[in-house]
């Protein structure tokens, strides 16, 4: 393992539990451990599954009005977030691309915020410029846990009573632990920050919680894919817009044109026109025929022979739980109904695949 790599405050505990570590945003981080990725992935829809996710950012915004400071860099009523709430956001690019994803809680008197690995160091620098009198604090002594799957309440009440009262996007702080009712499974579950140094700990306490196993990067790409769940550097980047992206829901209606607050963020001026006339290309599920799986950077045609891609996969992999392949990709908005049968090119081969809703699998969080 490269030297160069940054630990999170669990690495030697993965190395205890026998994982496979590999590079990933710049950290040594476990991809699987000896039950192997289709065990896992399987163990977590049926019971409880334990993710190291300290490599995300944990940011604190304060100041005389963090909330409406924040609507400046992203197209989300963050006004309107009630205290004890989180909601999914946008940081968005003057021209309206997406420069991260993230979540936004409200929690009192302040903003906690999670942003993903690869960006923190540049949303931290955006929110510092972009933010003049909010107080933007990167918390460095935190680690941050997922524990998703449906024995999750009934490992985690035990150790801190009160979560089970806890409601999709909620979010409590209970003393030195803070805890959002959420994940990245579509399974019900928990993201759990943690002082650093109790980290391996509380994963301890967790992992010693009937039901519940290690899970390692790979399964966590194969559970978010099946939930429908973007992840940023694939599926949504610079080049997309949230329209492109089929995320229209996490722009609330306050923002879009005609609201109280509409616009005032960057690259409004071509995010919110698209709500109204549709945006060139479209994120759809996609599901290809046979057991192969349509992966990254596969192109997608209309017709079985000729013409030029009408689109390519962002994500592709085997889905345990639905037993059959499948991808997320853009495609021209021309070919992106549902049912829109559409060929993959694979080793110079067209095969066949459809445009599918999605989640392909439903999600199971708790209201």
């Amino acid at each position: 393992m490269d030297e160069t790599l940054l630990q999170t405050p669990l690495y030697d505990l993965h190395l205890e539990l026998g994982a496979k570590m590999v590079p990933f945003a710049g950290y040594a981080m476990p991809v699987q451990y000896p039950a192997g990725v289709m065990a896992e992935h399987l163990h977590t829809r049926a019971r409880a599954g334990l993710f190291d996710v300290s490599h995300m950012g944990q940011v604190i915004l304060r100041g005389a009005e963090p909330a409406a400071a924040l609507e400046r860099l992203v197209p989300v009523d963050v006004i309107g977030l009630r205290e004890g709430r989180q909601r999914y956001g946008l940081f968005t690019a003057p021209e309206g691309g997406i420069l991260d994803d993230l979540m936004i809680a409200n929690r009192g008197d302040h903003l906690f915020l999670v942003v993903n690995a690869a960006c923190k160091a540049a949303d931290v620098a955006h929110m510092r410029a972009g933010l003049p009198g909010v107080t933007v604090e990167y918390l460095e002594d935190r680690a941050l846990l997922a524990l998703q799957g449906p024995g999750a309440e009934a490992a985690l009440e035990p150790l801190v009573p009160g979560v089970a009262a806890m409601k999709f996007m909620d979010v409590a702080i209970f003393g030195d632990i803070w805890v959002s009712r959420s994940g990245y499974t579509g399974e019900d579950g928990y993201e759990i920050s943690v002082p650093a140094a109790q980290a391996t700990g509380f994963a301890r306490k967790l992992l010693a919680a009937e039901g519940v196993m290690p899970i390692g990067l790979g399964a966590r790409d194969s559970l978010r894919l099946e939930a429908g769940l973007c992840l940023y550097g694939n599926d949504i980047d610079t080049g997309t817009t949230p329209v492109e992206a089929a995320l229209e829901w996490a722009v609330q209606k306050v923002r879009r044109s005609g609201g109280a607050r509409a616009g005032g963020f960057p690259g409004a001026e071509r995010i919110l026109p698209e709500f109204e006339t549709g945006a060139p290309r479209r994120r759809v599920g996609l599901l290809p025929e046979g057991r192969a799986p349509m992966r990254a950077g596969t192109a997608i045609f209309a017709a079985e022979s000729g013409g030029e891609p009408i689109g390519a996969v962002t994500s592709g992999a085997y889905g345990p739980s639905i037993e059959r392949p499948m991808s997320m990709g853009y495609v021209t908005s021309a070919h992106a109904a549902e049912g829109t049968a559409l060929w993959g090119e694979v080793r110079g081969r067209r095969l066949p695949v459809t445009v599918a809703p999605l989640p392909f699998r439903p999600a199971t969080y708790k209201r």
